[in-house]
């Protein structure tokens, strides 16, 4: 079995999953803004998930040579280590539900600012029940500093999307008004792009119409292509699904930490804690059956006036399957990782990739074109949460300490 046991080799798999983890959502949202239905995309990621894990626990999980104080992955499979599974499940579960919280809101608040609110929640929340867990290790007067700096995020998260949300209703309703009395300026919100029209004659030239990013034609543009629909909703709505999401993500690290380092005491005497291997496959395996259980049930029952589907209608929808297969697997090995990086330097400083917001919104400005001509307010707010979140992931990972 393979452990990291260097501070340095930690932060490497912090900062790999933190790449990994800003990723995937931005992949997610891509798909979502094409049309495709959530629960579809959400049972393709879900399965590559799962598959992640089960190859990071027989790769790294069978490394070595196999002891009784640190089994590897099959031996450990089959040991009477039920209290410590059950915490690892109970992980799984509530970070099934807070990604499929995120899905949703993604739609309403936007990819950065609800990567903003959540990561922040389970780093304030989170990060405080791993310091006590991993008895201190981490550095106290570095560590909290760190979390007061993502509180702060938090409030300027929300104002940014409030903000924001201001600015996109007065692009809309300045566009309809101008639309309405004759001087609305088309060239003003597209851009053209000239080609040869082959279906003709190769010397005839074509333009074809682009709405640019943060005008309203490519608002009013992209609500029309996209699966949830959130224009004319309120903004409460969506700060309450990302809300919702942070507390669900706050609690599965600990619950993680509990499986691994048995702080409770609940398993007999002689069983060996479970390595970071088996307990990720108990957690991937219960996080595979909620989202399995739930997504089939939206299937039929959907949220959010979505429209019906069926499994048969899942099973047949290919558009874009690739991506959301691959995005599963980013978040599998991303969460592994941090799992991995959090057994050496402690799960307190392993919580730094929650600063995965820094990755997702450079992914959101660049394919959504997210805060496009948006007012100086909406960039003030923006820059000073993006400023407060590189603070705070460096002295998140100085507070990194080493578990004995």
């Amino acid at each position: 079995m393979y452990l990291v046991e260097s501070k340095g080799g930690a932060i490497a798999c912090m900062l790999l999953a933190l790449f990994f983890l800003g990723t995937w959502p931005a992949i997610l949202t891509l798909l979502e803004r094409r049309g495709r239905l959530p629960q579809h995309i959400y049972l393709d990621y879900t399965i590559t998930n799962l598959l992640a894990a089960v190859i990071i626990a027989f790769t790294f999980g069978e490394i070595g040579k196999s002891t009784i104080e640190k089994p590897d992955f099959l031996n450990q499979l089959f040991q009477d280590n039920w209290p410590s599974v059950l915490f690892a499940m109970a992980g799984g579960i509530v970070l099934s539900l807070g990604n499929l919280a995120t899905q949703y809101a993604w739609a309403f608040v936007g990819l950065s600012v609800t990567e903003v609110i959540s990561s922040s929640i389970t780093v304030v929340i989170g990060t405080t029940l791993n310091y006590f867990l991993d008895d201190k290790i981490n550095k106290a007067e570095i560590l909290f500093p760190g979390v007061g700096c993502f509180l702060i995020a938090v409030c300027l998260g929300s104002a940014v999307h409030a903000s924001n949300a201001a600015d996109n209703e007065a692009k809309i309703s300045r566009f309809s008004s101008d639309y309405k009395a004759g001087t609305a300026r088309k060239d003003d919100s597209v851009s053209k792009t000239t080609y040869a029209n082959r279906e003709y004659s190769e010397n005839e030239i074509g333009t074809i119409e682009k709405a640019k990013f943060g005008t309203a034609h490519f608002l009013m543009e992209l609500e029309e292509k996209r699966a949830i629909k959130v224009v004319g909703k309120g903004t409460f709505i969506g700060l309450a699904i990302t809300f919702f999401s942070g507390i669900c993500f706050s609690l599965f690290s600990p619950a993680f930490n509990l499986a691994t380092n048995d702080q409770w005491h609940t398993l007999e005497d002689g069983v060996p804690h479970l390595s970071v291997y088996t307990a990720f496959f108990h957690f991937s395996v219960s996080c595979f059956v909620i989202a399995i259980i739930l997504n089939v049930n939206f299937l039929y029952n959907p949220v959010l006036n979505l429209p019906k589907s069926s499994l048969k209608a899942y099973l047949s929808d290919w558009n874009g399957r690739g991506w959301a297969l691959l995005a599963g697997l980013l978040c599998g090995f991303g969460n592994g990782l941090q799992f991995m990086g959090g057994q050496a330097a402690g799960y307190a400083a392993a919580d730094a990739v929650q600063a995965l917001p820094l990755v997702s919104t450079f992914w959101g400005i660049l394919l959504f074109g997210e805060y496009r001509r948006s007012s100086r307010r909406t960039y003030v707010f923006l820059i000073s949460m993006l400023l407060m979140f590189i603070v705070a992931v460096g002295v998140l990972m100085a507070s990194s300490g080493h578990r004995k």
